[in-house]
């Protein structure tokens, strides 16, 4: 297979950065030139009913004409080494998937089989398989669009939020409103049975970014945690931010998000949620080995490169400025999630990474002043 450098360019979004890339470290992690099956195990919280209203920095005023959570005007830039993604065999990092030929992307769910269709072979032998969560996602999503739970398979126990509030399955929140999901993609965490999706979910004739996650213990899902991002949800400096769903969608073009990563250029499970961690306790000083055209996406709107406003601290991370209560990984597409509160907004960060480096990031965020769940 013949791989290509990546743009970093959206179609819709054309006003890429090119920033400096932070320096990788002596003390970061190599990558393993597997797949990275079994090698750290991938973390999620258990959210026993616990909230949390820590977290965050306020945010500060973004550059001219562009605002972000991330404040600033970008000055500072990566500073020093450390905090790095292992080179995965492959120090030019590179692309993914053949020239001409973006990924498939997650798409809407098959009309077929109904919302008792998570069930599947997997359920009955009682594993966790990328296929057992693909069709379980599946199902959630027809059944969002039907109104109806009826067919999930629920836990008894099962928590469910919406932008940091506790709801009914079935009753309350986007479950009275959605229509037919337009686009998701997801990352698909088998050692953990977790799921995280980035969508794009119509309510009357406004689509909405929403994050989805799904956790998953013994064929029953005893976690859902939604974030629906609606006019006015997310504001920076106290003015509104306005979402383009349709960036997210397009973001597959250049991103290939769910393409699947190869063997030689995988970080392991471990490698990414160390780098994740960092990211989140001491941001904005934890942003690291970003490649030069990685885009950061805010709701689909972009406030610029990745590193805008941040920089690459050396070491370890000493603080713990964004709490968090869950991140694990898909070492096979590479793609990472967070879920915390975020400046005063409960929040999933989306991250591409491969080959020692991070290719995207995106953030579904909306304001809230609890998570709703137990954010540490």
């Amino acid at each position: 297979m013949k791989f290509v450098r990546l743009s970093g360019r959206s179609l819709e979004l054309c006003c890429a950065t090119v920033l400096v890339l932070a320096a990788c470290s002596s003390e970061a992690p190599k990558a393993s030139n597997g797949g990275g099956a079994g090698d750290g195990s991938s973390s999620a919280g258990s959210g026993a009913g616990e909230t949390s209203s820590s977290g965050g920095k306020t945010g500060e005023a973004g550059t001219a004409g562009s605002p972000s959570s991330l404040g600033g005007s970008g000055a500072g830039g990566p500073a020093g080494a450390g905090g790095a993604l292992g080179p995965g065999g492959s120090s030019a990092g590179g692309a993914l998937g053949q020239s001409g030929a973006p990924a498939t992307t997650g798409g809407a769910p098959d009309a077929t089989g109904g919302a008792g269709g998570a069930a599947g072979a997997s359920a009955a032998s009682g594993g966790c398989s990328r296929d057992f969560l693909k069709s379980t996602l599946a199902a959630y999503f027809t059944a969002l669009a039907a109104h109806s739970a009826a067919g999930l398979p629920l836990a008894d126990s099962v928590k469910a939020t919406e932008n940091g509030k506790a709801i009914m399955v079935g009753q309350d929140g986007l479950w009275k409103t959605a229509g037919t999901v337009k686009y998701y993609k997801s990352a698909l965490d088998t050692d953990g049975c977790n799921t995280a999706s980035e969508a794009v979910v119509p309510e009357g004739s406004t689509d909405l970014p929403v994050a989805l996650r799904l956790k998953i213990v013994a064929q029953k899902i005893t976690e859902i945690e939604t974030i629906a991002v609606r006019a006015g949800d997310y504001k920076v400096s106290g003015s509104n931010y306005p979402s383009k769903p349709d960036a997210i969608v397009m973001s597959d073009t250049t991103v290939m998000w769910e393409t699947p990563v190869p063997d030689a250029m995988r970080n392991t499970p471990k490698e990414m949620n160390a780098w994740m961690s960092k990211y989140f306790k001491a941001f904005p000083a934890g942003v690291c080995n970003t490649d030069t055209n990685c885009k950061r996406l805010e709701n689909g709107n972009s406030p610029g490169g990745c590193n805008v406003g941040a920089s690459c601290q050396s070491g370890d991370p000493t603080g713990n400025v964004i709490k968090s209560h869950a991140i694990f990984a898909d070492a096979e597409t590479g793609i990472g999630v967070g879920f915390d509160l975020f400046m005063g907004n409960t929040d999933m960060h989306m991250f591409k990474m491969y080959g020692g480096k991070v290719y995207a990031v995106h953030a579904v965020l909306g304001t809230a002043t609890s998570t709703g769940w137990n954010d540490q």
